[in-house]
């Protein structure tokens, strides 16, 4: 791993001083990683626990006849069996999308539905029996595509679905006047683009445990990103008081959005331990891993944009078409976001989103990291080349003069934060030598350029409400230690270690001295999860809160004990010291023995709740954020013309971190980004093929294992230079934004982009493959990808004005100030704000 490139602020303002922020440390959860001692779900081994598998639908569509359990009962240690109708509840992730059986009731939808659920003493035998679970099949038409779920209305893959046929969500907006931004570009271009589904690939497969404690109460342990969300589908199933159900996310060998979602498996093993009265545990193999899915959605692309002769953007209509496979999951809040986020980045004075989500008879597709903006962004940073060749401008060129300016309301009303992309442009730019390089290399090597934006966490929860999104705890005794409490979950991406060191940060202690209780519904305030880079932002702003509130209790009890005023006391190095004479202290112990005579008992508490989004339309909830991250890319790649193989050689990647918490967690989430993004662009897919008749033409995972499923080794990985830049947003702790999902964005256009650079050929598609660039460089007009989009009923467009006052923000603020004095405005139009957040709390959670 290389050593990051940290570029200074450019701001006068001076960077905070710090003794653990903006400085490698190690993480907290380091020594038990690597010396293997972290407990995962699998590794839990409790009294009397038994084994759990489920028979699964080896059809894609099909009514349940009947189930014959006989000779799975014959099996030796065969404890219990659990079906549908002992479960009738349906669950989801999103209040709109409760589509879902925890055991399939009456019909199964695609291969891999779990419909018996068998539990044993042993794995083995719990496997044995769930294969000689026998279940008659009706067969049901099988749609296999997005193409299929257009034409096909009936058979209806869910028959109570809120859209037409086959059509889950179908959306269509506009903000501004299009028509007439076209009319006034000089060349306006229009592109369809292909984006592959492709899997999360974490190397932890799910598992649970769950434990009963009585007849009624329960407690689960999961690899879950969201336990707060998996404890109320528990609640909504098994129909216990959510005050009995406990569910504790266990650490998680990797997520990226896979574990997101609430899963059957999680309900059924609860379920089955009630009724066996023992505890229950479940482990999936890596195949059914692939048909749990929740991965990246397949989408087709049509952009047409305009462009002046100078650049500048005057306009674009964005069409997108998503392949959402058997089951909601978060497929409404996916669609949107194939759409939301292309404002943020580059001005856009008109922009119109028409989108559609399909069922298939496929695993469900959901959140992977990026969550439904990878594949609009991939088509967007494209185009954008094209129209700089096609206007004779540099691309990175274009891209600088059209990007956004800090505090602006987008035309589709997201108010910005900071935005230092224009820095990102520049280290990449220099640090690839791309004005020295960029067309002038020999025939076969070429470099590529992208830009991308992503959120720092959800403006809104997925259930709405005026709660805080984000709660800490703390308990401050006079060993001088701090116990942190807090909802958030590890995942791998170093959040504990952040949570940690904010507090000690605050308080002047290190590291050693806190404890960490996370990820408890029992112990710790409510955190919604780890997922839409929301962690480091509101768990980090809900650490500070609570730290500071601890500080100033401290303050008080150390200012009567040194008789010096609070203002004039540093917390630093385990010591509560007089600034004026650093000889004059307590330490970090005394202090809290001082703070509990005087106080009594400590603890204090901190919470976060994003700023209310200016928007307010139907689909508004979803691209509001705090504020955004923003990255740069440049990519070097070499192409053989003979056989259509390529290799990146080099990636530059600039990242706007606002500042860094800890440079090697940021490093290594960035080159993390980069490793999937290549392994995207390159290889990933998750295609599928159908079986002759005779085994019911089901629709099978083509590579449904590690073996076949292609991701980059270590020989695939590039050099990566990172620069990190920095420029603090208030919005966030210390400074902070994400970097979790945003640098993945550029990495895959800018990589299309380059082999153009190299052999002059588009591929409008990922992944890209050699027989697709052999194709372009054998095709009239040197492209590969997708000719046509689809007729589809995108429903009555939601005309929405753009902010007034060119999207200054001053509109926005002027509205804010009215809404502090009881009063709120919708387009023009002064309501109550009851009628206000009545009229938000309808449209934000369709």
């Amino acid at each position: 791993m290389a050593e990051p490139v940290r570029k200074q602020p450019r701001s006068p303002v001076p960077v905070r001083e710090t003794s653990i922020i903006g400085k490698p440390f190690r993480r907290v959860d380091g020594r038990p990683k690597v010396t293997g001692t972290t407990r995962f779900a699998d590794d839990l081994d409790i009294p009397r626990l038994c084994f759990m598998k489920l028979s699964r639908s080896t059809v894609p569509h099909a009514r349940i006849r009947s189930i014959d359990l006989t000779r799975a009962r014959e099996i030796p240690g065969v404890l219990g069996f659990l079906t549908g109708d002992q479960m009738p509840e349906t669950f989801g992730i999103l209040p709109v999308s409760q589509d879902e059986h925890a055991l399939c009731l009456d019909k199964v939808r695609m291969v891999g539905d779990p419909v018996v659920a068998v539990a044993a003493l042993s794995e083995d035998a719990a496997h044995e029996a769930a294969l000689l679970v026998e279940i008659d099949y009706e067969p049901l038409a099988t749609i296999s595509s997005l193409e299929d779920a257009l034409a096909t209305p009936e058979p209806r893959v869910h028959e109570d679905a809120r859209g037409e046929g086959n059509v889950h969500k179908a959306v269509s907006m506009e903000f501004g006047d299009l028509d007439q931004a076209h009319a006034e570009a000089d060349l306006v271009l229009k592109d369809t683009f292909f984006y592959q589904g492709n899997t999360h690939l974490p190397m932890e497969q799910h598992s649970a445990v769950a434990v009963p404690e009585d007849e009624d109460r329960i407690t689960l342990y999961s690899s879950t990103q969201t336990p707060h969300y998996v404890h109320r589908a528990l609640t909504r199933v098994l129909g216990l008081p959510a005050s009995r159900i406990r569910v504790v996310a266990t650490p998680n060998g990797g997520g990226f959005g896979g574990k997101s979602d609430p899963f059957n498996h999680e309900i059924v093993a609860a379920k089955m331990a009630l009724q066996l009265g023992r505890p229950v545990k479940i482990t999936l193999t890596r195949e059914e891993v692939f048909y749990c899915h929740r991965g990246r959605h397949p989408v087709l692309m049509t952009l047409e944009t305009g462009f002046k002769k100078d650049g500048t953007l005057t306009g674009q209509h964005l069409k997108s078409a998503l392949d959402g496979g058997a089951y909601g999951s978060y497929g409404i809040a996916s669609t949107y976001y194939t759409g939301a986020l292309q404002t943020v980045t580059y001005k856009l004075p008109a922009y119109r989103f028409d989108g559609v989500r399909v069922f298939t008879n496929k695993p469900p597709c959901g959140p992977k990291r990026g969550h439904g903006t990878p594949q609009p962004r991939f088509g967007w940073e494209i185009q954008l080349d094209k129209a700089a060749h096609r206007l004779g401008i540099d691309p990175a060129e274009l891209r600088l003069r059209n990007l956004e300016t800090e505090g602006a309301v987008t035309a589709n009303w997201l108010k910005l934060g900071t935005i230092e992309l224009q820095r990102c442009i520049e280290a990449v730019v220099e640090g690839s030598g791309w004005r020295e390089r960029y067309g002038k290399m020999p025939e076969g090597r070429g470099l590529g350029i992208a830009c991308g934006s992503y959120l720092c966490g959800a403006g809104l929860p997925i259930y709405w409400n005026h709660m805080p999104q984000s709660g800490v705890q703390l308990l401050l005794d006079r060993s001088g230690g701090v116990a942190v409490f807090c909802g958030e979950t590890e995942i791998g991406q170093g959040s504990d270690s952040v949570l940690a060191a904010i507090v000690a940060e605050v308080l002047g202690i290190e590291l050693a001295d806190i404890r960490l209780c996370v990820a408890d519904t029992d112990l710790t305030p409510v955190d919604l999860g780890s997922y839409s880079s929301r962690v480091t932002l509101m768990v980090g702003n809900a650490a500070v809160e609570a730290a500071e509130r601890a500080k100033d209790l401290l303050a008080k009890a150390a200012a009567d004990e040194l008789e010096v005023p609070t203002e004039r006391l540093v917390f630093a190095s385990g010591r509560v010291f007089d600034a004026a004479d650093p000889d004059r202290g307590l330490s970090f112990q005394e202090t809290c023995i001082a703070a509990e005579a005087r106080f009594g008992t400590l603890g204090t508490v901190g919470s976060y709740t994003p700023p209310r989004s200016p928007g307010r339309y139907r689909g508004a909830g979803v691209g509001p954020s705090p504020t955004y991250s923003y990255t740069a890319s440049v990519v070097e790649v070499e192409v053989d013309s003979d056989t259509g193989i390529y290799r990146p050689l080099h990636v530059w990647i600039a990242h706007d971190i606002g500042r860094s918490l800890n440079p090697v967690l940021v490093l290594g989430q960035v080159e993390g980004s980069v490793y999937m993004a290549l392994g995207e662009a390159m290889m990933e897919e998750q295609e599928f093929r159908r079986l002759p008749p005779r085994r019911s033409r089901a629709l099978v995972h083509k590579m449904p294992s590690m073996l076949e499923y292609k991701s980059p080794t270590f020989c695939d990985m590039p050099p990566v230079t990172t620069y990190l830049i920095e420029q603090e947003d208030p919005r966030g702790p210390f400074g902070a934004k994400e970097v979790g999902q945003g640098p993945l964005l550029p990495v895959l256009p800018a990589l299309a982009n380059g082999i153009f650079d190299a052999v002059g050929v588009r591929v409008d598609q990922v992944p890209i493959q050699p027989f697709m660039i052999l194709s372009a460089l054998a095709a009239k007009h040197r492209r590969f990808g997708p000719d046509s989009f689809p007729d589809v009923n995108f429903g009555e467009t939601l005309a929405v004005p753009t902010p007034m006052q060119g999207g200054d923000g001053k509109a926005i603020d002027d509205l804010q100030a009215r809404r502090r004095s009881g009063m709120a405005s919708t387009t023009g139009t002064m309501t109550t704000r009851d009628e206000a957040l009545s009229q938000h709390k309808k449209l934000t959670t369709d």
